[in-house]
């Protein structure tokens, strides 16, 4: 009796002028709606703080405070280092956004982090009025100072706690791997001891800073949770 071989299927030829989607990439993360609705919410969100923060910082400005007892900070030096600060965290934002260009989801959850972590001090700055240390030298930001002129006179109330340390953290909390960790990590420990030498801030507010950085990255992680479908993360390696 004879037997009848079907061959086997010949493999599907492939486009090797398109490369193959990654899982994580923005081509498979704009396929999701939730992803693009929960993009459209922060972008949004971030453009409705725009006409809101100039009479904000302006009020928080004009209200008189209470200064602090530091001792901690009484035993630093004082010094103009508005440049190495800048320096500093300008070069984080910079490699920060080039690691998370190429990575929608971490890109979305940074946003959102972001987000939160402006809504989290502008509550504590009209929370806990604040007069900034005696000693405190103006820090000069080369980009900001330049865009966004809020009042005629440097907003130094806005105390607690720390953005720009927070900010720092937040860098950091977004990238992944043991040399960023560390690398970002120090860099943010340094722009904390630097805005303590400028004397634009207390060691409570650069202390406190992580913290809200930390609560503001994880709430944004829960909002911007979301499963991939099943081919995809089958098919395609997690994002790092």
């Amino acid at each position: 009796m004879a037997t009848i071989l079907t061959p086997p299927p010949l493999p599907r030829p492939v486009d090797s002028s398109r490369p193959p989607f990654r899982r994580g990439s923005w081509p498979t993360a704009w396929a999701s709606m939730s992803f693009r609705l929960r993009l459209g919410a922060v972008v949004l969100g971030l453009l409705g703080l725009l006409p809101v923060v100039p009479g904000f910082y302006h009020f928080i400005q004009a209200r008189p405070g209470q200064r602090l007892a530091d001792p901690l900070l009484a035993l630093l030096p004082v010094h103009d280092v508005s440049a190495l600060t800048f320096a500093l965290i300008y070069g984080a934002i910079a490699a920060t956004l080039a690691y998370l260009l190429p990575r929608p989801q971490r890109l979305l959850q940074a946003l959102w982090a972001y987000y939160f972590l402006q809504l989290m001090r502008m509550v504590t700055l009209w929370l806990l009025p604040l007069e900034p240390p005696a000693a405190l030298v103006i820090l000069r930001d080369p980009v900001m100072d330049r865009i966004f002129e809020v009042t005629t006179q440097p907003i130094v109330r806005d105390l607690f706690f720390s953005g720009h340390t927070a900010t720092m953290v937040l860098l950091t909390l977004a990238g992944r791997g043991r040399k960023w960790r560390w690398t970002l990590g120090l860099m943010s420990v340094a722009v904390g001891l630097l805005v303590l030498v400028q004397r634009v801030h207390y060691s409570y507010d650069v202390l406190a800073a992580p913290f809200f950085a930390w609560a503001a990255y994880w709430l944004a992680g829960r909002i911007t949770k979301q499963r991939m479908p099943v081919s995809s993360s089958a098919q395609y390696p997690p994002q790092i």
